[in-house]
């Protein structure tokens, strides 16, 4: 049976096309040979499981790895110490090395815990059987727990921690796990304030023994393509490896679950729905470019969790609004509320010292959401954009210069609103046809690069407030050599001018050897 690009659940390697992760799994590999403490703090669906169980198998033959899941303990389980000794005594005696012959007392002693005559198991029983089998192993013991954000709001987990704390201290003298890995979404410091009561303000993490966890978990272009030439040499399509590759890497910043589904999109939908069932058709640009456009329109879980996330921290979506649709430059501040969840549910990145969102399609995403909201869609000048959208489609090509010539004719919005409305204009016309996104690398208060994909075309549209002439001349060069980047030889600007005395309408100048259409709102 051939492999599949997955997007459900761990990924197989005699299952699922699957990017090489044994470079990342070799620097793990080192923080545990040195007996490193420490978590694995990623967004959801950022390949966590996937690594660990890959981790395991690399481990073997090295050391004994007691791997645990506590996503598959209860919310009961962890309500009171002796619950969550006999359910965790349960899920360890599962493992199949547990009841070997050279650790009979090991198994008898989870037997003793689960046995519901004993009234009340302490968690320093259990630490005191990890603390023997630790001594007697013939391999160093590793502990890796999955799902730790699955032990939230509980006093229990943080006793366990404490245990794990203080075996690690005294190490030296008594013996204890060589290495912990906790995996999860939340970092146990960020867990620990959903602990404590409100006027307790206790911050201090019985986690702080952690080392720091600094291996890039996000996927390359190298290794996109890795997994892209594998896909190729089933299927011989043809395909331009590394040009895929980098594209999908663009639209992604290699967040793992985007790019299996994109790669998911193009094999199993694009073809599909574009009645080509020959994969070397679909697998071009124009391909991966209708993969994004449904992967952004449907429902997934990764979505539903982020957008969620929006409306359980206020503060997050509020950042987000600033630094989108007001292009607000953000600084990264260490400690600040809203920037460090956003950073710990994956929506944004830091990027010199600057938070930026973390990928194009949580970018297009999240204008989707902020754009087409009830009340936004209520403005005149998305009615307009509907009314007019067929203006602007000529054989199923998108006349750019016609959006501006007609966009200039509205005036009804205040200086910081100029860039959201012009995007509230655009939405409708492209919808479901094109993609677009903002160039993270020029956004800024006064200028902004809106970078469209319509109909196997690109546009590059430059938004900014203007300045006066010498600004707007070397606006012109910069926007020239954004289009010898992108290799285009033309592009567009639109100035939002609010002096009293401006001439509204578009014109063409040439500078250099690229056509530019200035538009003046």
């Amino acid at each position: 049976m051939n492999k599949i690009f997955n997007t459900s659940g761990d990924c197989k390697p005699d299952l699922h096309y699957m990017v090489n992760i044994d470079h990342k799994l070799q620097q793990i590999k080192l923080m545990i040979d040195r007996g490193d403490y420490f978590t694995i703090n990623r967004a959801r669906q950022y390949g966590k499981t996937t690594t660990l169980k890959a981790l395991r198998r690399c481990l073997e033959k090295e050391y004994e790895v007691l791997s645990l899941d506590f996503q598959k303990l209860s919310y009961q389980d962890f309500q009171t110490e002796p619950n969550f000794i006999r359910a965790l005594s349960k899920e360890i005696l599962k493992k199949p090395f547990i009841k070997r012959e050279e650790n009979p007392w090991f198994a008898r002693n989870l037997e003793h815990f689960i046995d519901e005559t004993i009234k009340n198991p302490r968690m320093s029983d259990l630490f005191e059987c990890f603390s023997r089998w630790c001594q007697k192993s013939e391999k160093p013991v590793v502990l890796i727990v999955d799902e730790v954000d699955s032990a939230t709001n509980n006093q229990v987990f943080l006793d366990f921690l404490s245990l794990l704390r203080a075996y690690y201290i005294d190490r030296d003298e008594t013996p204890a796990f060589h290495s912990v890995i906790l995996a999860g979404v939340c970092d146990v410091k960020n867990l620990k304030r959903k602990f404590v009561a409100d006027d307790e303000h206790k911050y201090n993490s019985p986690w702080n023994i952690a080392s720091d966890f600094l291996v890039d978990m996000s996927f390359s272009a190298d290794d996109i393509e890795g997994m892209l030439k594998e896909y190729d040499a089933d299927y011989r399509t043809g395909m331009d490896t590394r040009k895929i590759a980098k594209l999908i890497y663009d639209y992604t910043s290699g967040y793992p679950f985007l790019v299996s589904r994109i790669c998911k999109l193009v094999d199993e939908r694009v073809a599909a729905d574009s009645g080509k069932v020959d994969r070397k058709a679909v697998w071009t640009r124009e391909g991966v470019l209708a993969a994004i456009r449904i992967l952004l329109t449907e429902q997934n879980t990764l979505f539903d969790s982020l957008i969620n996330k929006l409306e359980d921290y206020p503060e997050l979506k509020e950042m987000l609004q600033d630094l989108l649709l007001n292009g607000k430059e953000i600084i990264y501040v260490v400690g600040m509320r809203s920037i460090e969840i956003g950073l710990m549910f994956g929506f944004v990145a830091k990027e010199n010292n600057h938070v930026i969102v973390a990928n194009r399609i949580f970018e297009t995403l999240l204008y989707n959401l902020f754009l087409v909201s009830s009340d936004m869609q209520q403005h005149r000048i998305y009615g307009e954009a509907l009314k007019d959208k067929n203006q602007f489609i000529s054989n199923g090509r998108l006349e750019m210069e016609k959006v501006l010539e007609k966009f200039v004719l509205h005036e009804s919005f205040l200086e910081e609103d100029g860039r959201r409305y012009f995007l509230l204009y655009l939405r409708p016309i492209i919808n479901g046809e094109g993609n677009y996104y903002i160039e993270s690398r020029t956004r800024n208060m006064e200028r902004t690069d809106v970078i469209v994909d319509y109909g196997g075309e690109q546009f590059i549209i430059e938004l900014k407030v203007w300045r006066g002439d010498s600004y707007n001349r070397r606006g012109e060069r910069q926007l020239s050599d954004y289009l010898e980047y992108y290799h285009l030889e033309k592009g567009y600007m639109l100035s939002f001018n609010f002096n009293k005395k401006k001439t509204i309408g578009v014109k063409r100048i040439l500078v250099g050897d690229k056509m530019l259409v200035e538009a003046v709102v």
